[in-house]
């Protein structure tokens, strides 16, 4: 279910109706079905995956917890904790990753002279299923950690596992900041559940009007046989829109339906196209999932306190094991890759602490803007690897980038569509940088915040794209 569409709006409107009736009890057991129904939506066959983390991580999660089994020895606890973690990795890599490696396998051993046969299962990738596999394992790692108590009640914590507002394409959430929201009463205040849904709204513009109609862009140009250079440039920046209006989008979506719920999301997004460096766009970029490979893969491998050479090796695996995390491709793992070495070669020239120290919150001199435009610039040829299909297309596109003319008065129209998103998306950011605030409407005067809804209801009527592609992080 998407939540551009009708169908989640009916949806969420019954589920409201009958959520403020019940008790807080009957309200988690109104979200589990309602959960386990906005999944099976996509192929109900699925849900039974979700199930099995969700009953791993409880069993596991219980037997892990110190207080709940002090007798338990740590050898014990230790693989209690393995069986979780192999278990949903196995899921994930099963269904995400069989085919990719045995047809990579495959690729390598014709290389020199060995003939394999892959099997030929195409295996259907289950919506979201890197999302709640990263969401479930935390639990029991936290747990594990002494960071957690385990959840008493099965339903409980098959709700943390699925609550539908952040189920396919996060944020990730945390056991820690999740979970007591589930186990103890909510209550939604009128103003929390106004703000919720002003987010949600600004977040279905930004999936409808500006990436919806980006999309146009991007793919017209990207599946041209013979782009020009130009045309390449501007559908790049294109996409550095679309995603981030697309991926931003869904999670103003997902924050304003839980907060109108009664839950509090954490934030994923913070401006990240005015980071100046890649250190401070990764903790402004997909949040929750950069934070979740700094806590559980980049300090257990030793984070910098090993020295130069293994900080560099700790970046790079970790950087390269997200680019794959994204999606079952070469390209993704060039993108990380990509990533990975622009984190090592900003920390290795100059005055490391300056540069860390060059963020949005403590300066705005021409050197920050300098240093946000280069960086821009940067983020979008990683954009341009992670959008490309294969590989081919890759090389192709980067051919029109060095080889074709930098401008074509063809090329004039896609300029048009793009500064049209782009320029006002741009002075609004600057607007809330300015006003250290992610939601700067919530204090408008009345008035203002109606015009700005009613401008926004009609962008989107009037300015939405004809046809609702599904959110790109769907696919991860």
């Amino acid at each position: 279910m998407n939540f551009a569409t009708v169908e989640f709006g009916i949806f969420f409107a019954i589920v409201l109706a009958l959520y403020f009736v019940l008790s807080h009890r009957w309200q988690n057991r109104l979200l589990l079905i309602a959960s386990y129904v906005f999944y099976g939506w996509w192929d109900w066959r699925f849900c039974s995956l979700m199930l099995i983390s969700s009953l791993v991580d409880y069993f596991c999660g219980l037997l892990v917890d110190r207080e709940r089994r002090p007798d338990l020895p740590a050898g014990r606890r230790k693989l209690v904790l393995t069986i979780s973690i192999v278990t949903n990795l196995t899921i994930l890599g099963f269904f995400k990753y069989f085919d990719f490696f045995a047809d990579s396998l495959a690729l390598l051993a014709g290389e020199v002279g060995i003939r394999i046969d892959p099997p030929t299962w195409r295996i259907i990738l289950p919506v979201g299923i890197s999302f709640y596999t990263f969401q479930s394992m935390s639990y029991t790692i936290d747990i594990y950690r002494g960071k957690l108590k385990a959840v008493e009640s099965l339903p409980d914590m098959m709700l943390y596992v699925s609550l539908f507002t952040q189920l396919v394409a996060g944020p990730i959430e945390r056991g820690a900041h999740l979970v007591p929201q589930i186990v103890n009463p909510r209550t939604v205040l009128p103003e929390r559940f106004s703000s919720g849904l002003q987010l949600a709204f600004v977040g279905l513009f930004k999936k409808m009007v500006i990436a919806d109609t980006m999309a146009v862009v991007v793919n017209s140009v990207y599946s041209s046989a013979d782009p020009s250079g130009s045309a390449v440039w501007l559908a790049t920046y294109a996409f550095a829109l679309q995603i981030y209006c697309d991926f931003s989008g869904y999670t103003d979506i997902a924050r304003g339906t839980a907060r109108m719920l009664g839950f509090d999301i954490c934030l994923n997004f913070r401006l990240p196209y005015l980071a100046a460096n890649p250190e401070d766009f990764w903790q402004r970029w997909h949040v929750s999932l950069s934070t979740w490979l700094r806590d559980y893969l980049y300090i257990p491998l030793g984070g910098n306190r090993h020295g130069r050479w293994k900080t560099i090796r700790n970046l790079m695996l970790t950087m390269l094991l997200g680019g794959l995390w994204h999606g079952a491709a070469w390209n993704f793992v060039l993108w990380g890759g990509f990533h990975g070495l622009l984190l090592v070669a900003y920390r290795r020239a100059g005055n490391y602490r300056r540069e860390k120290a060059l963020t949005f919150e403590t300066r705005r001199g021409w050197r920050f803007w300098l240093s946000v435009a280069v960086f821009f610039h940067l983020t979008c040829f990683g954009w341009l690897l992670f959008r490309v299909e294969n590989m081919a297309q890759a090389g192709r596109l980067l051919t029109a980038l060095v080889s074709g003319p930098f401008f074509e008065p063809l090329s004039i129209p896609l300029l048009r569509m793009v500064a049209a998103a782009g320029i006002p998306l741009a002075l609004f950011q600057l607007y809330q940088y300015y006003r250290r605030s992610a939601e700067p409407w919530v204090g408008w005067p009345a008035g203002l915040r109606a015009v700005f809804y009613v401008l926004l209801f009609y962008g989107i009527v009037v300015f939405g794209a004809p046809e609702i592609n599904e959110f790109i992080y769907f696919q991860f």
